[in-house]
Order: C-alpha cells, then sequence, then structure tokens
C-alpha cells in the first residue's frame, strides 16, 4: 500500500527546526489512513525500547523496521560503551546482543577506537560524539545522526510505508528537541549513569 494523499499533505521536516506539525495531529492522520498491518508497524516504534520491543523490532516482517532497531541498538552500544570506559565499569556486562558490533565491542575493551576501524559503518564517529562534553549538544548531535539515517533509507521510497514512518520518527525527534530543556538532557543523562552503577558487580 502507498500513502501518495496522506504524505504529499504533511509539511517537509527539516534537521535542526522546529516540528512544523504537532504530534496529536499527526498520530490522527496516521491512525485514519493507515492500513491495520502498517499500524501495527508503527506501534513498534511508538513504544519506549526495552529488551521485549527491541527484540519484536529485529525481527519484525519489514526491513526498514528491523534495520531501525538494529541501527539504534548499535548506536546506543557504542554509546554505552564509552560511557562504561569513562565511568569505569564493566563494558561487556552492559553490551545489549550478540551481533558483530556488540561482539566487537565486547572483545576490543583495551582498544582506544574498541576494534570499530575495522567494521563498515561509521562508529568512529559515534565514538567522538560521546566526546562532546555539553549533554545537549551531544544528543542534538546523534538525534541528527538518526536523522540522517532516516533520510538516507527513505531517499527512492516514495508515499511508501516506509516514508511514513521514517516521517514519524523525525517529527517525534523535532518535537522532543522543541520542548527538551538543559535540566533535562541533564536529568536523562544522570538516570542513565544510575542505571549503569546498579549493574555494577563488584569484587
Amino acid at each position: 500500500m502507498t500513502y501518495e494523499y496522506l504524505l504529499a499533505g504533511l509539511p517537509e521536516l527539516k534537521a535542526g527546526a522546529d516540528t512544523p506539525v504537532s504530534l496529536e495531529k499527526l498520530e490522527e492522520l496516521l491512525n485514519e489512513q493507515l492500513s491495520d498491518s502498517d499500524k501495527r508497524l508503527l506501534d513498534l516504534l511508538r513504544v519506549p525500547v526495552d529488551a521485549e520491543t527491541l527484540e519484536a523490532g529485529l525481527n519484525a516482517r519489514n526491513r526498514f523496521i528491523r534495520e531501525w532497531f538494529a541501527f539504534n541498538r548499535d548506536l546506543n552500544n557504542v554509546l554505552v560503551a564509552q560511557i562504561c570506559r569513562k565511568h569505569n565499569f564493566d563494558v561487556k556486562q552492559q553490551i545489549v546482543g550478540d551481533d558483530e558490533v556488540a561482539e566487537q565491542l565486547r572483545t576490543h575493551t583495551t582498544q582506544k577506537d574498541f576494534g570499530l576501524s575495522e567494521l563498515s559503518g561509521d562508529f568512529l564517529s559515534i565514538l567522538a560524539l560521546a566526546q562532546i562534553d555539553d549533554l545537549m549538544q551531544r544528543e542534538k548531535a546523534i538525534d541528527a545522526i538518526r536523522f540522517e539515517w532516516l533520510q538516507e533509507r527513505t531517499e527512492f521510497d516514495f508515499f511508501s510505508p516506509e516514508m511514513v514512518f521514517a516521517y514519524y520518527l523525525e517529527a517525534v525527534m523535532l518535537h522532543r528537541w522543541s520542548i527538551l530543556t538543559v535540566e533535562e538532557g541533564e536529568r536523562v543523562f544522570r538516570s542513565m549513569v544510575a542505571e549503569l552503577k546498579k549493574d555494577v558487580k563488584l569484587d
């Protein structure tokens, strides 16, 4: 199924700009116009990611959904590895999955780049972003990578369900940054570190 009418009526989204459409209105349009099967796929993108939803996303029947979840798993693993290194946590306990990137992070902890330069993908840029001290700047830069990934993956998917999914994800990111304060960014980061500390095993 294609969505010419839906997508043609939506305003263009630009990285770093305010979202020109409210999430409430967008949700309403998607609920009205998506097929039942596409709404079920979109539901995977609507909920917070935990072990269960990650597994469901990685095994979704839609290739775009699978690749999006895998991309974010790898991105988060690289960032978590850097945080663990900075705070002297055990990297191996915090990495999720058994894919190539996860194994590289677990087995190359003594290398500055975790051996990621041996793999295809722009992982070194993610490592560099993890060094940005300003938390808001860092998170926005990370979302910029996500935004670019979405744009590249749907460049030729005219009016496809994948283009709708990407539009929704982009709108959520832009909306988040329109309301996120410096204090909230700090809170999110501290919460992440606290969660990591909970799992540290002391001898």
